[in-house]
């Protein structure tokens, strides 16, 4: 599972960043998440093989569609989870650190009852 929620958090990272910032390097990457160049490079490579990401001539790296899927499943999930723990009390930062943590292990059934929870309480 290590190898796939990396991979995961540099999908999200990279539609993060394309949403702040309209286009992705891998130098940005390696800031977002503060990473090594090297590091980043062998991942972007990974992803690349799996068809999750493209890069064009000049760096820019996009999404794929599965690529896209993928981050926005992750992304979808952090940011569920830490309405969660803020709304149990859970202070932002900390929140979003263990959202992090929990958005990779969590199996669909009990996300989608975290969902519909937060959804009822019209916290979503």
């Amino acid at each position: 599972m290590r190898n796939n929620q990396s991979l995961e958090d540099y999908l999200e990272a990279i539609l993060m960043l394309k949403n702040e910032n309209g286009t992705v390097r891998s130098i940005d990457i390696a800031h977002a998440l503060g990473f090594s160049k090297p590091s980043v490079s062998v991942a972007m490579k990974s992803l690349r093989a799996k068809g999750h990401i493209a890069v064009d001539d000049q760096g820019h790296i996009t999404l794929t569609s599965t690529g896209m899927e993928i981050a926005k499943s992750v992304y979808e999930r952090h940011e569920i989870l830490t309405k969660l723990l803020i709304h149990i009390g859970v202070d932002e930062e900390t929140a979003k650190e263990d959202s992090c943590k929990i958005e990779h292990d969590l199996s669909e059934k009990t996300f989608e009852k975290l969902k519909e929870f937060l959804k009822k309480s019209n916290l979503i």
